[in-house]
């Protein structure tokens, strides 16, 4: 069986009444992967605004496995010293990782941010050598669209990262540099300019779905269509 662990911030996470991401790519997957598959993690719940914590369990559709590795607020900062223990618990085959808003915002600096990822790498080999992992971009949102150096600080760390996957595939362990999710509006994929909506999810999924079929034959094509 085919294991993924969704990795990521609040965008990964969601927040209750959501489908999220997760669960668009697994309907994709459902629909397009021949073999058997699952999502793992040591987290299953989203983040409640009411309560400012991730207390809820109110997924739009609960049906489907709902583990994951992601938190409100939370970067590569805080995934690195995580993401050993996860995996040697949780045994993933492949890592989804969406991460950096919430590091570039707060935390650290396009290089140092670079320097976590390399790190959240390190821990993930060498808790399981073979480990894949698909790692996604910074994505538009509101706050580079209205603060010019942050918006500096995102382009340079998404240079850094293709560095960073550049140097770090290797054959045993490969790593791919997904592209951002084709034709994202902040203003139409976006609830707030920054957590997505429905069409965001879809989005979002697209863009590890298309990674992995392109690269590794995983599934399909993501269909615009897909629920």
């Amino acid at each position: 069986m085919l294991r993924f662990m969704p990795v990521g911030d609040s965008m990964t996470i969601g927040s209750a009444g959501e489908h999220t991401w997760r669960y668009r790519l697994w309907r994709h997957l459902c629909e397009s992967y021949g073999g058997p598959f699952t999502f793992v993690g040591p987290r299953e719940e989203l983040y409640d605004k009411t309560t400012d914590a991730p207390t809820s369990y109110a997924y739009a559709e609960p049906g489907f496995p709902r583990t994951h590795l992601a938190g409100w607020g939370e970067g590569w900062l805080h995934m690195a010293p995580l993401i050993g223990e996860a995996v040697r618990e949780h045994r993933p085959d492949v890592l989804l990782v969406s991460l950096g808003l919430i590091d570039l915002g707060f935390y650290t600096n396009a290089e140092q941010t670079a320097e976590n990822v390399r790190a959240f790498v390190t821990c993930a080999r060498a808790a399981r050598p073979r480990i894949r992992m698909v790692l996604l971009p910074v994505i538009p949102n509101i706050r580079a669209h209205a603060d010019a150096p942050f918006a500096e600080q995102v382009d340079r760390f998404n240079v850094l990262l293709a560095k960073a996957v550049a140097d770090l595939d290797e054959p045993r362990s490969p790593i791919l540099l997904a592209s951002p999710p084709e034709s994202y509006d902040i203003h139409t994929d976006t609830y707030d300019g920054t957590h997505p909506n429905a069409s965001g999810e879809h989005r979002i999924a697209g863009a590890f779905a298309g990674a992995m079929w392109e690269a590794w034959g995983i599934g399909q094509a993501y269909a615009a269509g897909t629920s």
